[in-house]
């Protein structure tokens, strides 16, 4: 891991956070070298590796404009604190530092899981066919345990409202697209429309992943070694992580193939994923194309902010982003989930 040793990596204030780090893990080997892995508009992602070779991992909120209530800390180091030594597999963490004068923001510092995560087709490459061939059925095993779990037993029972998520959801995500609107998308409105007026009841509350995918995971040996990113984390509606999942499970043919980790083949279908699901939670998926619809929906409304913020410049200056297909890109998730709320 190549990294930074001195001041010199933004988001780092590398004095102040080895006197932290050091103070809360025993044998730590100075000097530190910090390497960025996960940046962007979602929270920072830091690798920290001591002079022995140990390697940790830290996590901070983005460094520009972020949406109020987002990027929380604290709550995301409790959902991983609460989840540790269950059936769902996270990293273990190793503390949490709320005090701002340390590094400009609230951060937490969590044990290294070895892995590869499957960003995209192209790193699924490395992964064999016989691991592919079983991902599928531990991914499912894997979000099946978080949603048996009592929310209330490990801890996690006030993370949030337990009942009417959907409607809750749609009520954040239509203030979001209303607050970052740019341009006319029919569809948009449309399926706004439509998901209202056909909502199904929810049946049970569980703990909610909120961004279930192969590429917010750890695997290896054909299994789920680590689920990360709990920043969207609460309790509601079990299936729609389900139908989030669903739709991030595109299979070779179906278009994004340079994108989506399942595109590059080999796993499951997503006829099985549901039957294992089915089998794993006991619960009824006959109105699954609406969650998978409301994932698309969601997905535009997240998009349109994140669009919003680079049209004005809130990202920086100098991305490499193009405004033109991201602007597609909402008008396609907003088109997919009217063709889902059809059937």
């Amino acid at each position: 891991m190549a990294g930074a040793i001195a001041g010199d990596i933004q988001g780092i204030n590398v004095a102040a956070v080895t006197a932290w780090m050091q103070a809360h893990i025993a044998d730590l080997a100075l000097p530190l070298e910090f390497d960025l892995i996960a940046g962007g508009h979602s929270n920072l992602t830091y690798g920290v590796k001591d002079a022995q070779g140990c390697v940790y991992v830290l996590r901070r909120p983005p460094l520009g404009h972020v949406l109020e209530s987002a990027h929380d800390m604290g709550r995301e180091h409790k959902i991983i604190s609460a989840l540790s030594n269950s059936s769902v597999p996270v990293a273990q963490t190793i503390g949490l530092c709320t005090d701002v004068s340390v590094n400009d923001a609230p951060f937490y510092v969590m044990e290294y899981v070895s892995g590869p995560v499957l960003h995209d087709a192209e790193v699924t490459q490395v992964i064999p066919d016989s691991e592919r061939a079983t991902l599928g059925a531990s991914v499912i095993e894997v979000l099946a345990a978080l949603h048996n779990m009592d929310p209330d037993q490990v801890g996690l029972g006030d993370l949030g409202r337990k009942e009417a998520y959907l409607q809750r959801q749609m009520n954040r995500w239509s203030k979001q697209w209303a607050a970052t609107e740019t341009h006319q998308v029919p569809a948009m409105d449309e399926s706004t429309r439509l998901l209202a007026e056909r909502m199904p009841e929810q049946v049970g509350a569980t703990i909610v992943h909120g961004d279930y995918r192969l590429g917010n995971m750890i695997v290896g040996g054909g299994k789920v070694a680590a689920v990360l990113d709990w920043e969207l984390c609460t309790l509601g509606d079990p299936l729609a992580d389900v139908g989030y999942l669903l739709n991030s499970w595109v299979l070779p043919g179906e278009g994004e193939e340079d994108v989506v980790p399942t595109a590059a083949g080999g796993f499951c279908s997503r006829e099985t994923l549901s039957d294992l699901y089915a089998k794993a939670s006991g619960r009824d998926l006959s109105e699954i194309n609406y969650y998978r619809a409301f994932s698309h929906w969601r997905l535009a409304a997240i998009g349109q902010g994140v669009y919003k913020r680079y049209l004005v410049g809130a990202m920086g200056e100098n991305r490499d982003v193009d405004l033109d297909a991201q602007k597609q890109g909402i008008t396609l998730r907003a088109e997919a989930a009217l063709e889902f709320l059809s059937y």
